[in-house]
């Protein structure tokens, strides 16, 4: 019985110990979070080099008016070997459209987070191929993480819908019809002929590979599934419910619901798509979730215990920051 008494008191003294410093670390983060996002762009990230007469011109904001269709937003840190066969991809389809649809505009943003390789000249040699209309290169100065990267090129994009799509190509291009036929359904407008309405609609169309999750479950070894099972879990306790696969990297914004999501936004590492989703959610903005096929490709720049160990500790911020008051959401909810 003393044994068991004795138990029985440290558990007690753990928890209000736990519930101590739970409490002290909520007060810090007060004092030394702000509660929106201060997004750091130099001067030379404001704009682009024009490929064909190799002058700078300036990115436009997402505050602005859409010029075009659709804006593919490729978040590029040291991706010189995988960029090509993903661009190839993109552009095959989206020229394809161009000759359906003849007054269909697109544009694609490599955004280089600050690469060490040729990411950067890989990228300018597509925009000299097809020109800087359709092809542009944020060149950051210094690495901002993939969530950082993203929202830069975002802010910079023209288009009445949004696509972020991972650079190595492990999504297919084309299932793009997919989440525009979502898309099409939730707010009754045809994103390919009436980009003015779809761009002014409030709603999220995001691709998910959950449907290949035995398969996955199959090719991976114990540990990994356990932390993607951990992961999981997480999200759900702490973040987004509903929602089988937050990280896959294809999802479709409309113009507003990005510049909604997008200055909320805090986490710069690999939990921002958590983070997006948990805003989408709060403000009551439709996300849909569309299956899509999905290839790994070599040369991931996903540490598997690193990268999963950082995301564990962001979901547990993002749910304590906005439960505390230390991070705001600016916009209210769409109801």
């Amino acid at each position: 019985m003393d044994l068991l008494l004795l138990l029985w008191i440290l558990l007690l003294y753990g928890l209000l110990l736990g519930v101590i410093l739970l409490l002290l670390l909520s007060i810090v983060l007060l004092l030394v979070t702000n509660p929106y996002p201060m997004i750091e762009r130099s001067k030379e990230e404001e704009s682009f080099v024009d490929a064909k007469t190799g002058k700078h011109q300036k990115f436009p904001t997402l505050s602005d008016k859409h010029s075009v269709n659709l804006s593919v937003v490729v978040p590029a840190y040291n991706e010189e070997q995988r960029l090509p066969p993903m661009l190839d991809e993109t552009l095959d389809f989206l020229e394809a459209r161009l000759k359906e649809y003849p007054d269909y505009k697109y544009e694609i943003i490599v955004v280089s987070d600050g690469s060490k390789d040729k990411t950067v000249e890989v990228t300018q040699s597509y925009a000299q191929q097809y020109g800087s209309d359709k092809v542009r290169c944020l060149n950051l100065v210094t690495n901002r993480g993939k969530g950082g990267a993203v929202r830069l090129g975002v802010q910079s994009a023209r288009g009445a819908l949004i696509l972020f799509a991972d650079a190595d190509g492990a999504s297919k291009f084309e299932d793009l019809t997919k989440l525009e036929e979502s898309l099409k359904e939730t707010v009754n407008v045809n994103p390919l002929t009436q980009p003015g309405d779809v761009a002014n609609s409030i709603a999220l169309v995001i691709g998910s590979r959950a449907h290949l999750e035995k398969e996955s479950l199959a090719t991976r070894s114990l540990f990994r599934n356990i932390l993607m099972y951990g992961f999981h879990f997480l999200v759900w306790i702490f973040t987004v419910k509903g929602i089988k696969d937050t990280q896959c990297g294809f999802k479709l914004f409309t113009r507003k619901s990005a510049d909604i999501c997008f200055q909320s936004l805090h986490v710069n590492r690999w939990a921002f798509d958590v983070e997006l989703l948990y805003i989408a959610q709060k403000l009551n903005i439709p996300i849909k979730e569309i299956p899509v096929r999905w290839t790994e490709i070599e040369g991931s720049k996903v540490t598997p215990i690193l990268s999963w160990v950082q995301m564990g500790c962001d979901l547990g911020l993002i749910w304590l920051k906005y439960k505390i008051g230390a991070w705001k959401i600016k916009c209210n909810k769409t109801d």
